[in-house]
């Protein structure tokens, strides 16, 4: 049996990554190929209880080295029960946010040194990545306006962080993009949710080599 493939969606707050994994899923399931969404942190049990550490509470509740630490131990509960099975099954994984986050956000964002933030991915995933890594993105302001909407005042702790953290996640996001042409891939999403899913449909087939069904 084929190996299946695993697909991230990385991006700023608001950019839509959730709702673009399933429109992503919901193309493969028509189009025959067996799926199976999820997200970071969290995705397995002990890792949801993670998330909850992790996305509440002040901005300023953790150490950034703490916080990586936390987010790799999340991770790697995910890959051992959720993502690593399923791909040997042969199926697809589409994941709101993976390894690019904590760089983006701990290291980009935070301060957290890269040595140390790759030192912990190698120690956490070996050499697993990704076979498609696609980042949303649009500015700050209309990414916070956009979540601030969505949490209905129940924001994380991760929106409640400055706007300048924020501005320094996305050039870290870009940044990543830029260092790594094989396997990201940047989609404008300041466009409708319609556009974008057209757009991450034609990045997968032409990534990938499968064809999508519109729905």
């Amino acid at each position: 049996m084929a190996r299946g493939r695993f697909v991230t969606f990385e991006g700023g707050e608001g950019a839509g990554k959730s709702t673009q994994v399933l429109r992503l899923i919901a193309a493969l399931k028509r189009s025959g190929i067996k799926a199976l969404a999820t997200r970071e942190p969290g995705g397995a049990p002990g890792a949801e209880l993670i998330r909850g550490l992790l996305v509440e509470g002040p901005p300023e509740l953790w150490d950034p080295l703490a916080e990586a630490l936390l987010h790799n131990a999340a991770r790697r509960q995910h890959a051992v029960l959720t993502i690593w099975p399923a791909l040997e099954r042969g199926d697809w994984v589409v994941s709101d946010r993976f390894a690019d986050s904590t760089l983006a956000y701990q290291g980009y964002g935070q301060g957290l040194d890269r040595t140390t933030i790759d030192a912990l991915r190698r120690i956490t995933l070996n050499d697993f990545e990704p076979d498609l890594t696609i980042i949303l993105d649009l500015p700050v302001s209309d990414g916070l306006a956009r979540a601030k909407v969505r949490e209905a005042g129940k924001a994380s702790r991760y929106e409640l962080m400055s706007e300048a953290v924020h501005e320094r996640l996305r050039e870290g996001f870009l940044d990543i993009a830029k260092s790594n042409p094989k396997r990201c891939v940047v989609i404008d999403a300041r466009a409708s949710d319609d556009h974008v899913a057209d757009e991450v449909r034609r990045v997968v087939g032409d990534r990938l080599g499968v064809s999508l069904l519109n729905g």
